[in-house]
């Protein structure tokens, strides 16, 4: 997450990167050859592997290495049939850290073991004999919702560490490929005064990026004002935004600040500005060009200093070669464009982005040990969000209050209908959409790895920069 700072900013603190060092896994059995067998699956799935033989060695283990998730059996040899051991394990790394996620594994009393495991705070479980297709889904989902975890949290201590330097100072949850041009630019322009224009579908974000902007300038300490132009009638419009007098009109009982004096020497977040009708376009041109405005029912002309960050999901270069906009309206607004790609061209954010909810509703409902399962982060994953990020928020609060204890299960999410929509949705891509939609997918599973997304794509390396040439996908390596 970056926030648009000034230069005399505090500085950050640089964290670890993520891919400094693949994820590595403890596996803890008391039999060799399974030790043996899952090292070698993991190593070449690109894991480090740490490995015990008993619950003391894994203990041992956790306390000298850096471990990001456990895989373990829930029997050793004192008994090879309750699981009590298992369990007993399992209790004493939830005390010791219980966000690290525990996979266990079972070949006895697979259904009853696995429920008391999960019961227990486990993430979820295998059999033996396993799967390793499976298996490996299963831990790199585990593996993911860590890195999101992790990433949340180093995110908010930057949001602290920057509110703590900058007092109101804002950041953006996101740290995905396709957001980096839109945060590289909000850092450039934030500072600069230019009135700004974001556009994007509905639920992108834009009110979010507005309040970057503003947080970011010189403007910070005064009014951010936010007005939904597009929705202002005719007879109402002149004086949301520019105010009136007393006894200009009917119900005029009194004077009233309209939003311009409001955000004087402010920003002005002008939302829904393509569905703003051509006479009310005229009224707003006028003040942008002068900086003067006349409240209704007044001769007096007042002055204002306001930077004006515009909004739309609307594209306004049709709209103004249809006349449906006008053209010098759209110059004195778009000085700067910012362009916000919906959420299903930034999927690997998903999980960065349910996780900054989850903690974030966790506290509002004072629900702050509340996880999701992985059937929960693969279904956020497989949706399509035409809603984009504003429907993915209001999922996980639903999530929160659906679910009954402290996971979030697929079922709490109620994304079932719209998960056949979003298969619509696929179904009516073209062969080269699907493809390309893969090979995103793969990339962003990989960190943009190439070699490794060839893999998973059943791809040679050379194929794979063929295609990612064809589609003109940037920001592998």
């Amino acid at each position: 997450m970056v926030s648009p700072v000034s230069e005399s900013a505090p500085s950050l603190p640089n964290p670890p990167s993520a891919a400094a060092r693949p994820p590595c896994v403890l596996v803890a059995d008391d039999q060799a050859d399974v030790l043996e067998a899952l090292r070698l699956l993991l190593k070449r799935d690109g894991l480090t592997v740490v490995t015990s033989q008993s619950p003391a060695g894994a203990l041992a283990t956790l306390e000298a290495e850096d471990v990001d998730l456990v895989l373990m059996d829930l029997n050793y040899a004192r008994d090879t049939t309750s699981g009590q051991e298992g369990i007993d394990l399992l209790g004493r790394i939830r005390a010791q850290d219980a966000s690290l996620p525990v996979v266990v594994m079972t070949a006895w009393g697979s259904v009853e073991g696995a429920v008391e495991a999960m019961r227990a705070g486990a993430r979820d479980y295998v059999q033996k004999p396993w799967d390793n297709t499976r298996l490996l889904a299963t831990l790199r989902t585990q593996l993911e919702l860590r890195r999101a975890l992790k990433r949340s949290r180093r995110l908010e201590e930057e949001n602290q560490h920057l509110r703590r330097g900058q007092g109101n100072q804002l950041a953006m949850v996101s740290e995905s490929r396709s957001m980096q041009p839109v945060r590289r630019l909000i850092e450039r322009v934030a500072p600069s005064g230019a009135n700004v224009l974001v556009t994007g579908e509905h639920g992108t974000g834009k009110e979010v990026v507005a309040r970057l902007i503003h947080g970011g300038s010189t403007r910070s300490e005064r009014a951010f004002v936010a007005v939904n132009s597009g929705g202002l009638s005719e007879g109402v419009f002149e004086s949301e935004l520019f105010g009136h007098v007393k006894g200009a009109f009917t119900d005029a009982k009194s004077d009233r600040i309209g939003c311009f004096e409001l955000a004087d020497g402010g920003t002005l977040f002008l939302d829904e500005i393509g569905n703003m009708p051509l006479s009310q376009q005229a009224k707003l041109l006028r003040v942008l060009q002068t900086g003067e405005l006349h409240p209704v029912g007044s001769s007096k002309t007042r002055r204002v200093d306001v930077r004006v960050v515009s909004a739309t999901n609307v594209d306004l270069s049709r709209a103004v070669a249809e006349g449906r906009f006008r053209e010098d309206l759209l110059y004195r607004l778009n000085t700067v464009e910012v362009q916000l790609p919906p959420l299903r061209e930034r999927r690997e954010d998903i999980p960065l982005l349910a996780a900054h909810f989850l903690a974030e509703q966790g506290r509002r409902y004072g629900r702050p040990n509340v996880r999701l399962s992985s059937e929960a982060l693969e279904a956020l994953l497989a949706y399509a969000w035409p809603g984009n990020v504003r429907e993915l928020e209001h999922a996980v609060e639903r999530a929160m209050l659906m679910a009954s204890g402290d996971e979030v299960t697929q079922e709490d999410l109620l994304l079932k209908r719209a998960g056949r929509e979003g298969m619509a949705r696929l179904e009516e891509m073209t062969l080269e959409e699907v493809e390309r939609y893969l090979i995103e997918r793969a990339l962003a599973r990989h960190e943009g790895n190439v070699s490794e997304a060839a893999k998973g794509l059943g791809l040679s390396r050379s194929a794979l920069y063929r295609r990612l040439q064809y589609y003109g996908i940037k920001g592998a390596r």
